[in-house]
């Protein structure tokens, strides 16, 4: 049975503009190049790559919260740039976003049951019946008790915090959650419980997740499918367990390198140097300055995407 696309990126560009020191001229900061990716229904699929590569500018794109250049991004067949001001309301009802700190997200001086009512207060026409039960029955579903709804964000964990950010994503029932590295401002021994509450959540309600995150160990054991992106652009796409077998650009090669592995050899990194500004993006390939099997077409011509199910940016398999 084919999948069914759920949201459809087609060459997106996300730019910023900024003054280079006091009395210096504009500088543009490329965040996102030109990507193109779909998302089906159903699925989780990871956004892999160091920081600073444009991974939670193209997430914050996607449901714009920061302005897109150009390109289209369609939601069930619907391109939500043209959307207007209501359209776009109900658009984000279907679509949350959970952050990466949990307490920053939440507001200190607000009780959890404030918090959670709020977006059935604004969205919908529910009784306040229909709106305490609602609230009882999310906040049960990430695996908190209700006696928790009367407390104050400072009063919980880390881990704590962040699946009350998630049971607020959850309120208006979305179909697509983007989860903006939501475990790494957690403890290592917390990450596990949020980690297994997302698929969980996605097995048993069927929300589609995009999840942004450069630990590729996360995105082994929760990803359905993985992009790996660099200096905004999306250089290898497929399966999970393809992109771990058979990695085929030497970006991904360098990320699947630098996880901890025990009883193994540790292996040189395949990376030099530091990410290029994205203020000053590389001619041609935009890796080849630090790739190790750099040609010279590699420093004047741009890769094309090639592939079926997974698919590579390299002049290597062209």
């Amino acid at each position: 049975m084919p999948k069914q696309t759920l949201l459809k990126i087609n060459n997106l560009y996300v730019e910023y503009h900024s003054k280079k020191g006091v009395l210096g001229g504009k500088i543009t900061i490329h965040a996102v190049n030109g990507v193109s990716l779909d998302i089906y229904k159903g699925e989780i699929i990871a956004i892999a790559g160091e920081s600073g590569c444009g991974k939670s500018t193209l997430a914050k794109s996607l449901i714009q919260l920061e302005p897109v250049k150009s390109g289209e991004i369609f939601f069930e067949g619907e391109n939500t740039l043209n959307l207007n001001k209501n359209a776009l309301k109900n658009f984000r009802k279907k679509a949350q976003m959970v952050f990466q700190n949990p307490y920053a997200s939440l507001n200190p001086k607000m009780k959890i049951i404030d918090i959670l009512k709020e977006p059935l207060e604004i969205n919908t026409d529910y009784t306040i019946e229909k709106i305490y039960e609602t609230v009882k029955e999310k906040i049960k579903l990430v695996g908190l008790d209700e006696s928790c709804l009367e407390l104050y964000p400072h009063e919980f964990s880390g881990g704590q915090r962040q699946r009350i950010a998630i049971a607020r994503a959850l309120m208006l029932n979305p179909e697509f959650i983007l989860a903006d590295e939501p475990v790494s401002a957690l403890d290592v021994s917390i990450q596990a419980q949020v980690i297994n509450l997302i698929k969980e959540l996605n097995q048993k309600l069927g929300i589609t997740f995009l999840l942004i995150t450069h630990d590729m160990s996360v995105i082994k054991y929760l990803a359905d499918r993985v992009a790996v992106m660099y200096l905004g652009e999306i250089v290898e796409t497929g399966k999970t367990e393809d992109i771990f077998a058979s990695p085929l650009h030497p970006y991904t090669k360098a990320l699947l390198n630098s996880v901890p592995q025990i009883n193994k050899t540790s292996k040189k990194s395949l990376l030099k140097g530091d990410l290029p500004s994205p203020a000053d993006l590389p001619e041609g390939c935009k890796f080849h300055t630090r790739c190790p099997h750099v040609m010279e077409k590699c420093k004047t011509c741009t890769p094309l995407e090639c592939g079926a199910s997974h698919k590579v940016r390299c002049f290597l398999y062209e």
